[in-house]
């Protein structure tokens, strides 16, 4: 059973803007799954009702089998979550502010809070006040609120938002690592398609509300249907792949095969046509080229 499932969602806005669109997918145990879409394209809406804090027009968010619109507190048990940006009292500690987020749930664990401020790696800052924290320490004070207690399923809206390189890197580590050694389960909305490209398995792409994509991230994919091809000889080549049927653009390079034809039989059809072959490789696409192509926004978010 998935984690988390999205069954047909569909949200609208005052005036009629549709937000979400009949949308459906699964997060299943133990993988990353990147949710990608531009400003607009649902995706805080999406995390927004699957914590129960959007009500939705029609569909549901079941999480560890349980409705969210209907057993919000079961449901939410399982999940820990950093929606939009995070909030602290800045008169009060790292360790004040958790305690003070944890009550609102009527749980507290010192051990716990402990072990997950070392975690996240601000144990020697737990007693500051977080006025004096960096954007990068609030980050991680947020990432510890989610993992308190330890949770099934993290849902993380642009968690690094605002982060410098270096700690767009410790983020993305660290996430790595949650899957790694604890087998945590997590839904990513990021518009940085380059952090999604390394960590996630599998990727969502929402365009108007409308789910356009829901697969593995394209550059992760080991087949491929699409060779690039360099070559002194083009209207040779291009007429050998005409003729078998394949598509070569010369401006690009990229050469792509019917269903029924593999890159050495065709590599061997432009060669026996007596075109000279200086570069012949398989072409998979980055997560951006496919983003792009898919929704034709010209722009990556």
């Amino acid at each position: 059973m998935p984690v988390l499932e999205v069954r047909n969602l569909t949200k609208r806005w005052r005036g009629g803007r549709l937000a979400l669109d009949d949308v459906s997918f699964d997060l299943r145990q133990g993988e990353i799954l990147g949710l990608l879409g531009h400003n607009g394209a649902g995706k805080s809406t999406l995390l927004g009702i699957s914590l129960g804090m959007v009500r939705p027009d029609g569909g549901e968010v079941r999480i560890d089998g349980h409705c969210v619109q209907r057993e919000r507190a079961r449901a939410l048990s399982s999940v820990g979550a950093i929606y939009e940006a995070a909030h602290f009292y800045d008169y009060l500690t790292g360790w004040q502010n958790l305690q003070v987020l944890c009550s609102l749930s009527g749980w507290w664990d010192p051990v716990e809070a402990r072990r997950v401020l070392d975690l996240v790696n601000l144990g020697e800052r737990a007693y500051h006040k977080t006025g004096t924290y960096s954007h990068g320490m609030r980050q991680r004070l947020a990432l510890a609120q989610a993992l308190l207690p330890r949770p099934k399923c993290l849902l993380l809206d642009e968690p690094t938002d605002g982060l410098d390189p270096e700690g767009i890197r410790e983020f993305r580590e660290f996430v790595l690592r949650l899957r790694a050694e604890f087998g945590m389960t997590i839904l990513l909305n990021s518009h940085l398609l380059a952090e999604v490209e390394q960590m996630c398995d599998r990727c969502v792409i929402l365009k108007q509300g409308q789910k356009r994509y829901e697969g593995p991230v394209p550059s992760r994919e080991r087949k491929s249907q699409r060779y690039l091809l360099q070559t002194a000889d083009p209207l040779k080549a291009r007429d050998a792949a005409a003729r078998a049927g394949a598509a070569w653009d010369p401006a690009t390079g990229l050469v792509d095969l019917p269903p029924h034809l593999s890159g050495p039989e065709l590599l061997r059809q432009i060669v026996d046509s007596g075109a000279r072959v200086d570069l012949w490789q398989p072409h998979q696409p980055t997560l951006e080229e496919f983003y792009l192509g898919l929704t034709g926004d010209g722009k990556p978010a």
